[in-house]
């Protein structure tokens, strides 16, 4: 069990404890001289390192794999580091201390999930369901795969959180669109990022596989789908089209990875849903940053391009006024 984390070193502390090597690089110093610079990680956050004179061992340690580290913290033009003593390849460790993990339970995640396949009534959507979910080792796989390698619910369970927010969104929608086919709305949404169970990986730091640099999660989950369609008799084949359409076109545009633009309501919504869970979820990570470093604004190097306001929480405690709001409470003819 991991003891010491990222968050928790301080200038000066000695550390020895496993962390995700997330990049190295050979450097050269003033005096001529090779030197390692390494990004490390755990499940708090990530932390730069240096290490002068590095062995043929350190040289060849495989960026994405986790290191047992022992050294010092240091600071370096303001910048706290750790200057590294030793380092090696960890033997054991669990991927939870050095990936982080969604903020929320998993088995309170896995409830609501349950709860939004239990709305689902229409006959065929439901049977796709259940064919996806109702496998065991994949589900475990969902249960606990981040929903993206960096821009938004990047860490373990991530997946399950973001799934669960756009589903929900999108019952809500429909219920401002008559139109919309709420059912096949909210399966496409619990489907939607299926495919990124086999395009991600996990192990130690997130990661694409092969088949997601070269396919795309789009194209595998639409791929899982069309299997679990195809052990599912009796579907309706206008509903398996229209929930394809859905998961194929939900990025929205081509040039976002998309291989249909939406051209049913329920793919139009489906794609909105998506994107703003997506990108509230990284401007809310910002924020977080800047709020740690008791900032008010961001920089401008992310995302969105731009410096993002991160104002400090309201105060709880405040005296409430009673009498200052009675008025607005009052029933009139």
């Amino acid at each position: 069990m991991k003891t010491q984390y990222v968050v928790d070193l301080a200038d000066g502390a000695r550390v020895d404890a496993a962390f995700a090597l997330r990049a190295k690089e050979v450097r050269e110093a003033r005096t001529g001289d090779a030197y390692l610079a390494l990004d490390l990680a755990d499940r708090t956050g990530f932390i730069p390192a240096v290490l002068f004179r590095p062995g043929a061992n350190a040289l060849e340690m495989p960026v994405g794999s986790a290191v047992r580290v022992t050294g010092r913290v240091t600071s370096f033009r303001n910048v706290r580091r750790i200057s590294i003593e030793a380092i090696c390849p960890c033997d054991t460790w669990d991927p939870e201390d050095v990936l982080a993990s969604s903020a929320r339970p998993r088995e309170e995640l896995v409830g609501e999930l349950r709860e939004l396949v239990k709305t689902v009534r229409e006959p065929s959507c439901r049977r796709v369901l259940r064919q996806v979910f109702g496998d065991k080792e994949f589900f475990a796989r969902f249960a606990s795969c981040p929903g993206s390698q960096s821009y938004h619910h990047a860490y373990l369970g991530g997946l399950l959180e973001h799934t669960i927010s756009v589903a929900r969104l999108c019952r809500g929608v429909a219920d401002g669109y008559p139109d919309a086919d709420s059912d096949l709305l909210v399966t496409a949404a619990l489907l939607h990022d299926i495919g990124k169970v086999d395009e991600l990986s996990s192990a130690v730091t997130i990661e694409y596989t092969d088949a997601g640099r070269l396919l795309g999660h789009v194209v595998l989950g639409t791929a899982r789908i069309r299997s679990a369609l195809e052990r599912c008799p009796g579907v309706d084949m206008d509903v398996a089209v229209r929930l394809q359409h859905a998961v194929l076109s939900h990025h929205g545009e081509l040039e976002w990875g998309s291989p249909k633009k939406p051209s049913t309501l329920e793919a139009l919504l489906l794609h909105h849903a998506d994107n703003l869970d997506a990108k509230a979820a990284g401007f809310t990570s910002l924020l977080s940053g800047a709020g740690a470093a008791d900032e008010r604004w961001t920089d401008a190097a992310n995302l969105f391009r731009r410096p993002l306001y991160a104002p400090r929480a309201a105060q709880d405690d405040r005296p409430a006024r009673a009498e200052e709001d009675a008025q607005y409470h009052r029933l009139t003819a």
